[in-house]
């Protein structure tokens, strides 16, 4: 992968004509340590959110080698880095033909589900297992989270009472874990969630080897500014605690978005610009899902190439490149208001979920991928990313 000291000298050398994605790996190496250095249990990084093969080099070197995987080609992706990793199949709705190659052939024990159903494809797909490590998933409330995802998965504490009794038969280890929803904006949310499991543990007798705080934290966007990961990570330790229980079980996170948010970026070109509607080169069917659907603000610069910028500053929505409507980014974009045709924008906190939302719609894709290392445009983890010494 071609190297870049920064943004600008790529933009400055290639002047692409299509959009180009930036990755820094010093900020997934920062990220990562934070997790690991402060969380109080095992970090499993959440493959969907960027499974780039750079991405998952840098997060094993970082020192992570435990993975949330969804499908036989997560799992397959991360083996091809790191063989000795450890995937957990966290998805709850799972094929009979993916949990048999997931614990035959790659060796899968760890399996996550909502039903009694589930529980009986995983009993009868891996032959009736001794060794599996199973996982009952709660639902609870998704109220501080930007995007909810509480109503596809996770069962009723009311259900899960029943569920957890029956899994505790066929479970080698048992875990509870819960997701407090995409973008958490309050710690609160954690507590609520260790609340459900402490509901659990006193109706059940049961004592669960594991405790799955699930992912969920955030990172900082323009209009989206989270508290410290610190101040999640006491309210976690906290509830824990109150659980009072005589032996802690294994605590386990998921983390996705706010290990890598902030080290990818998309640079844009201005297209056309209809007074405060810019027509950029990239959108909603690519590197830009967010921005339109649930209306995500991503930090957004314009990057000079030596031009007189105007200190006044405009708000501008976004349209992509192809031939739907749909292709809409609201934002707002605070941007220079002399913007004009042809000047590149870069937009940052594309780390999560950029690049696996693109699809091929119209002919628009753009697969020009690039390391920078420069800072990001908006970071929660300043001072670590200057520590950072990495990355080969």
């Amino acid at each position: 992968m071609q190297k870049f000291k920064t943004v600008d000298e790529l933009i400055n050398r290639l002047k692409p004509e299509r959009p180009v994605y930036c990755i820094r790996k010093n900020s997934i190496h920062a990220a990562s340590k934070l997790f690991q250095n402060k969380f109080p249990g095992k970090v499993l990084y959440a493959v969907k959110t960027n499974p780039h093969p750079e991405v998952l080099k840098t997060i094993v070197k970082s020192g992570i080698n435990n993975f949330d995987v969804a499908s036989i080609k997560e799992i397959e992706d991360i083996r091809r880095i790191s063989p000795d990793a450890n995937c957990s199949y966290m998805h709850t709705v799972k094929s009979r033909e993916s949990i048999k190659q997931a614990y035959f052939k790659y060796n899968i024990k760890a399996f996550s589900l909502d039903t009694k159903d589930e529980l009986i494809k995983i009993i009868e797909s891996t032959n009736h297992a001794k060794d599996l490590d199973l996982f009952v998933r709660v639902s609870v409330s998704n109220e501080h989270a930007e995007i909810d995802l509480s109503k596809k998965f996770g069962a009723l504490t009311s259900e899960a009472i029943g569920l957890v009794r029956l899994t505790k038969q066929y479970a080698k280890k048992i875990g509870l874990s819960f997701h407090v929803g995409s973008q958490c904006m309050h710690p609160i949310s954690y507590a609520k969630g260790i609340t459900e499991i402490s509901n659990i543990i006193k109706k059940t007798k049961i004592i669960p080897d594991y405790i799955n705080v699930g992912g969920g934290f955030p990172t900082i966007y323009p209009d989206l500014i989270p508290q410290s990961l610190d101040n999640y990570f006491k309210e976690i330790k906290k509830n824990l605690q109150n659980l009072k229980l005589n032996k802690m079980p294994e605590i386990i996170c998921e983390p996705g978005r706010a290990i890598v948010a902030e080290s990818g970026s998309t640079v844009v070109r201005v297209n056309l610009r209809k007074k405060q509607k810019l027509y950029i080169n990239d959108g909603t069917y690519g590197t830009l899902f967010d921005a339109g659907t649930p209306n995500i603000v991503f930090p957004s610069r314009l990057i000079k190439n030596g031009k007189t910028t105007s200190k006044k500053l405009t708000a501008f929505n976004f349209y992509g490149p192809t031939c739907d409507s749909m292709d809409y980014m609201k934002g707002p974009f605070l941007l220079p208001n002399n913007i004009k045709e042809n000047d590149y924008i870069e937009l940052g906190q594309l780390g999560a979920y950029g690049l696996t939302f693109r699809t091929q719609f119209n002919g628009f894709y753009s697969d020009e991928i690039y390391e920078v290392e420069d800072d990001p445009i908006m970071t929660m983890y300043g001072k670590e990313i200057n520590k950072v010494v990495l990355v080969a």
